[in-house]
């Protein structure tokens, strides 16, 4: 019942949060030469340094795959997502107190802003991913229709990043500790997460300790979809299904009972 209330409110904002969306996508490059372009020029490169480089060059390859792009499509899988998590949860972390004078002037549901975060992540992933999906129909790795098995995989990590990012964005408010302890975290996190190395190259005992990694099974499930075109290990991502849950209504539990204390402290 609370939720519901919360996001009728929302509803009744939409055009708030949309019109916020946009004028931070415009925003970010009012004053540049290519304007929007850079957002296609960004991930092009780093696209195409992760396949000349790692493909070509260095000639790494994946154990099982024969497919010469696959170590650079194992890279891109798990690097754009991880930016993604690591897009929503950084942002969300500092949402409040970014915004502390909009919070202060103005009456509206402030769990808007939490979703303006995860809207804009969202539209920036969407161009990005965009452009990696035309890379694979360009060099024939398209997975096919398993392809479609990353929507429920995406999901669940966007709830999971923002079910997060509230709880450490109330936290922030209150210890601003918080958010330097999480970007310290964060790089660690990347590290022990299977991205830019395989899981086969790190030793059994660590590799065991990855079940206590909610991410290791996420961007497992997309490089299992996207390299080896099948589906991925559901059960291996029930732990973070719980997780998620219990993030979600840990963050709106907190935000409820603390959004109005927020004011004081902001």
């Amino acid at each position: 019942m609370i939720s519901l209330s919360m996001f009728r409110g929302v509803w009744r904002y939409r055009g708030f949060v949309l019109g916020s969306v946009k004028r931070e996508f415009q925003s970010k490059y009012r004053n540049s030469l290519f304007g929007a372009l850079w957002t296609i020029l960004n991930p092009l490169a780093m696209i195409t340094v992760y396949t000349v480089i790692f493909s070509e060059v260095m000639g790494s390859r994946l154990q099982g795959v024969n497919s010469t792009f696959a170590y650079s499509i194992y890279l891109c899988a798990g690097a754009l997502t991880w930016g993604l998590f690591a897009e929503i949860t950084t942002r969300a972390q500092t949402v409040f107190i970014e915004n502390a004078n909009l919070i202060k002037k103005l009456q509206f549901p402030r769990i808007c802003l939490p979703i303006i975060v995860v809207l804009n992540a969202c539209v920036n992933f969407a161009i990005i991913f965009g452009l990696f999906t035309a890379f694979l129909v360009w060099s024939g790795t398209f997975p096919g229709a398993v392809y479609l098995l990353l929507f429920p995989v995406l999901a669940l990590q966007i709830l999971f990043s923002i079910g997060l990012g509230m709880v450490l964005g109330v936290l922030n408010v209150f210890f601003r500790d918080v958010g330097q302890f999480f970007g310290i975290l964060l790089q660690f996190w990347f590290w022990f997460t299977p991205i830019v190395y395989p899981v086969t190259a790190l030793p059994k005992a660590i590799r065991e300790l990855l079940v206590f990694n909610p991410m290791a099974a996420v961007i497992g499930a997309y490089q299992t979809i996207l390299v080896h075109g099948r589906a991925p290990d559901w059960a291996s991502m029930l732990p973070i299904l719980v997780l998620t849950v219990l993030c979600c209504l840990m963050g709106l539990l907190l935000f409820r009972k603390r959004s109005g204390e927020m004011v004081d402290e902001l």
